[in-house]
């Protein structure tokens, strides 16, 4: 089914890019369930729709920051598409993330041109900033092209026939402009999926299409919706919505027997070295998918021996990132450890700056560091929850934007059996009150409901200084003004911290309070404190003030009224 949108630029540029990660992550996010319970190639562990997820996540956050780095003017298509294969490369989770970071990254070397390593000279001095059908065409074919020159044993019936039918077919759209091209391209992948169970017995077995294949209909999708403005949703065959069960896959053979553990890392190494470590890690196990290149590798396996690919990589180069996953323990490390008991509960909390992050870890909290513009993605909270090492676990995002991501992390824990409880915080003050009504003596889902209360009950508020001129619903700021935002909304402008804290602080506790909590930044002296907690001692009776150090990489000031 195809739904009309407004008319949309068909040639694909850095704005059109970044449109597609978006819709790419937000295609991905919906079918991420449905990808999940259709994974039984090469392993039927059901994390294929996490996997690329997480994998489209790091690639848009990568493009969202090239963006930030530009701004006011907007980064080239050659610094999009490598920011693009470069933020896929290093957050690739799985084997489908591994390859498709690949096919991102085959498409990078033909529309970023001479910029990206590799990429072939514009065909003419002075072209346009963006890529034309015809050069979608050859990106798309590259990029299949790349993704099989990637894994040791292709294997028809997976995300690699799928992803080479959808280059045929865009080759076949004769030279069209991109948004008829991207859309021959996702019909034709669609048709190859529903082949695929008939390529591949293990598929046929399970009634199940391709899980990896899936997802890159869902990323072509995306594709076509950034440069045509139509929104598709495939309408599957019935195959593709059985669900494999823990009984069905005790009747999937071989390839459900295979290595026990999943190994991926980073390495930066030469080309030489990287041939040499396929060699040796193709002899050690199976599903070896090497991408990358220009000293930058991902690296994945599945091996019975997890310290020698560990090894491998370590003469080939240096390793980082090390991830190792034993299927069906459902934990992951990053280096051999003796297994220890589970506590019953913990707090996983995303916090901004130093400060913050000590008092969260005093209260008994697993932390997770962020500094503005760099929220964390969907694995860092993964590895956090696994850190913590519990059986129930209270995450706590502190961040609007972070929904999503967080209820991504929260799912995949889910699958490892970790019960966890999402409170969706949407700055640190919040988390603060939250935390201060933690009790892990209480049944679970009574101690959730009360760091739920806790955290609704608390209007939060933000200084922030204004980067440049701009139109806000309280009026034109300009760059320098002191911004005073309540719950996320821009509600004083101001020249100087203290006058507009002071608004800020007036106006949250109109609507009465009994404790203003202040945050403050660095760069914030302590009589700026001072001032707040008298003007609140003599204006407001019975309301209490509490002040901590933000740190380095907090914001300027938040503010929290209970």
């Amino acid at each position: 089914m195809v739904k009309e949108a407004k008319q949309v630029p068909q040639n694909l540029d850095a704005v059109a890019v970044r449109a597609w990660c978006r819709l790419a992550l937000d295609a991905l996010g919906r079918a991420r369930e449905e990808i999940d319970s259709i994974n039984v190639y090469p392993v039927a562990d059901g994390d294929t729709g996490t996997n690329l997820y997480l994998t489209v996540e790091s690639a848009s956050q990568a493009v969202d920051a090239a963006f930030t780095g530009h701004e006011p003017a907007l980064p080239s298509l050659a610094e999009t598409v490598h920011a693009m294969a470069h933020g896929a490369l290093i957050g690739a989770r799985g084997n489908s993330g591994t390859i498709l970071s690949q096919l991102l990254r085959g498409m990078a070397q033909v529309l970023g041109g001479p910029d990206i390593p590799g990429g072939p000279e514009r065909e003419s001095a002075g072209e346009a900033d963006h890529a034309d059908g015809r050069t979608l065409e050859r990106a798309l074919r590259r990029a299949a092209e790349s993704a099989y020159e990637a894994v040791a044993h292709p294997v028809e019936g997976t995300v690699l026939t799928v992803a080479t039918a959808a280059a045929k077919a865009a080759g076949e759209a004769g030279g069209a402009d991109c948004g008829t091209v991207a859309r021959a391209a996702y019909d034709g992948a669609c048709a190859a999926l529903d082949a695929t169970p008939g390529q591949l017995a293990v598929l046929g077995r399970a009634g199940v299409v391709d899980a990896g294949g899936r997802g890159l209909v869902a990323v072509l999708g995306a594709l076509v919706g950034a440069l045509s403005g139509e929104t598709v949703s495939r309408k599957p065959a019935d195959h593709s919505h059985a669900r494999v069960d823990d009984a069905e896959c005790e009747d999937i053979p071989a390839e459900s027997g295979g290595p026990a553990f999943e190994v991926i890392y980073l390495l930066e190494a030469d080309d030489s070295a990287v041939a040499r470590l396929r060699a040796r890690l193709d002899r050690l196990g199976d599903s070896l998918v090497v991408v990358g290149g220009d000293g930058l590798w991902n690296v994945h396996v599945h091996v019975d021996d997890a310290g020698a690919a560990v090894e491998a990589g370590v003469e080939a180069g240096r390793p980082h990132r090390i991830r190792i996953t034993h299927f069906g323990a459902g934990d992951a490390h990053t280096t051999a450890q003796p297994p220890r008991e589970r506590a019953q509960r913990a707090i996983v909390a995303v916090v901004p700056g130093e400060g913050l992050a000590g008092l969260y870890a005093e209260a008994g909290a697993t932390t997770v560091p962020t500094r503005v513009g760099e929220p964390p993605a969907s694995g860092e909270l993964v590895d956090a929850i696994r850190r913590a090492h519990a059986r129930e676990v209270v995450l706590l995002p502190n961040d609007a934007e972070l929904r999503h991501t967080a209820a991504a992390a929260a799912e995949q824990a889910r699958t490892e059996g970790v019960r966890v409880a999402l409170i969706p915080t949407r700055s640190a003050v919040q988390g603060i009150a939250a935390l201060a009504v933690h009790a892990p003596d209480r049944r679970f889902d009574e101690d959730v409901v009360a760091m739920t209360s806790a955290a609704g009950a608390t209007r939060y508020g933000e200084l922030a200084v204004a980067e440049r001129q701009s139109w806000t619903m309280a009026g034109i700021c300009q760059a320098g003004d002191v911004l005073g935002l309540i719950d996320g909304d821009v509600a004083v402008i101001g020249t100087e911290v203290a006058p507009t804290a002071t608004s800020v602080l007036d106006r949250m506790l109109s609507a009465g309070g009994e404790m203003v909590t202040l945050v403050l930044g660095e760069s914030v002296p302590d009589t700026v404190a001072g001032r707040l907690e008298k003007h609140v001692r003599e204006t407001y009776l019975a309301v209490d003030t509490v002040v901590y150090r933000g740190g380095r990489q907090s914001a300027l000031m938040l503010i929290g009224v209970e």
